[in-house]
């Protein structure tokens, strides 16, 4: 492997084990979800603006691009809600498994936006996430909660990675996350205005909550965020699939040495983890020697 394409390939599992980490922080941070998201998304623009001003790179876009990222970025605001909605009343493990069915709800989602027939391998596949889905739904009845939210997650993620596959064709990707994450942040900020309003029950941090949150809004989503881009310049497609599918188990392994017994699943949710992990990389692997 050349040095330039190991280094890179390093630097990508480097940033899978930020993106397990993530969830980590969200069960880190005492606030509840609507405020955590709303400050990620708050400190991350400020970051990615301070970027775009030491690049000396342009934020001008056009104005048909503004209702696209408007609507995106409450599709990820909302996305990140229920995620993090997930691992409040359940756990990590929970709320990660379901996020990784994000690639088959992609399967679902693709056909209608690129305008391909539906194909049998996809729905087959779907049907095998939804037993190892089954088997942990009845060994974990108490989770259920949690894994209805992570999987309207993985279905919102599914759907913004989708948009952004057509954003990408036309726009700058810095400026598709600057104005994501603006108008995501925009929208929390009227959805709390026009509801409970911003508290200090609600919105006010301890001083560990802002390190936590300085360090999700940085290293695992601005950093993160822009190093990912460089990376596929490097990388194929399959590799940078193969390796993404690794969240949920560094995540895991993660949250197991960190929360202890809180994190201890039962024998049969592994299975239905494996199942789960298992479908969606083949079903990747399939996808990549079909293309």
């Amino acid at each position: 492997m050349p040095k330039t394409k190991l280094k890179n390939y390093l630097h990508l599992h480097l940033l899978v084990f930020i993106w397990g980490f993530t969830a980590i922080l969200g069960a880190l941070i005492s606030i509840d979800a609507i405020p955590l998201v709303w400050y990620r998304m708050l400190f991350a623009v400020i970051i990615v603006f301070i970027y775009f001003l030491i690049k000396k790179k342009s934020l001008k876009i056009p104005p048909k691009a503004i209702l696209k990222f408007l609507i995106s970025g409450i599709i990820i605001a909302v996305h990140w809600i229920f995620f993090f909605l997930s691992i409040k009343v359940s756990n990590v493990s929970v709320a990660l498994i379901g996020l990784s069915t994000g690639a088959l709800f992609t399967s679902f989602i693709e056909p209608l936006f690129f305008k391909r027939r539906l194909i049998f391998l996809e729905i087959f596949f779907g049907l095998i996430v939804i037993s190892g889905l089954f088997i942990i739904f009845n060994v974990e009845s108490g989770y259920t909660l949690g894994i209805l939210y992570s999987l309207i997650a993985a279905f919102l993620s599914a759907l913004f990675s989708v948009l952004n596959g057509l954003f990408i064709r036309q726009h700058n990707a810095e400026q598709i996350s600057f104005y994501q994450l603006l108008f995501g942040v925009g929208f929390i900020t009227i959805y709390v205005l026009a509801t409970t309003g911003f508290t200090n029950k609600d919105f006010t941090l301890t001083s560990s909550d802002i390190i936590y949150l300085l360090i999700l809004s940085s290293i695992c989503t601005a950093y993160a965020f822009i190093v990912s881009v460089k990376i596929m310049k490097y990388l194929s497609p399959y590799t940078v699939m193969l390796t993404v599918n690794l969240e949920p188990v560094y995540g895991i392994i993660l949250a197991v040495i960190i929360f202890g017994e809180k994190e201890k699943m039962s024998p049969q949710f592994y299975i239905g983890a494996l199942i789960i992990l298992l479908t969606v990389i083949i079903n990747g692997i399939l996808k990549n020697k079909k293309s």
